[in-house]
């Protein structure tokens, strides 16, 4: 992992395009894992007896990640504009 990030802060400058890419990028394994797991037949039959604790674990894991992610870019954020937003 620390090998990727140095070479994609390496490169970073030298492909101007390089973040576009690697959203174009994930966006499309994330379709690849959508396709993969909504075909594989055990997975959908199973859907119905996940039941009500599923839901809520999904509901709290995303909306944890969100408030995360949203404070990790205002901590970000804030730091590069000198504390003013």
């Amino acid at each position: 992992m620390l090998a990727g990030i140095l070479t994609g802060y390496s490169i970073k400058k030298k492909i101007p395009f390089i973040s576009k890419a690697i959203t174009v990028l994930i966006w499309v394994l994330l379709y690849i894992l959508g396709t993969e797991v909504g075909s594989n037949k055990q997975i959908t039959e199973g859907i119905a007896n996940l039941g009500l604790d599923a839901a809520i674990i999904t509901v709290f894991a995303v909306t944890g990640s969100c408030i995360a992610a949203w404070a990790l870019w205002y901590a970000l954020y804030k730091s590069k504009k000198g504390g003013k937003i």
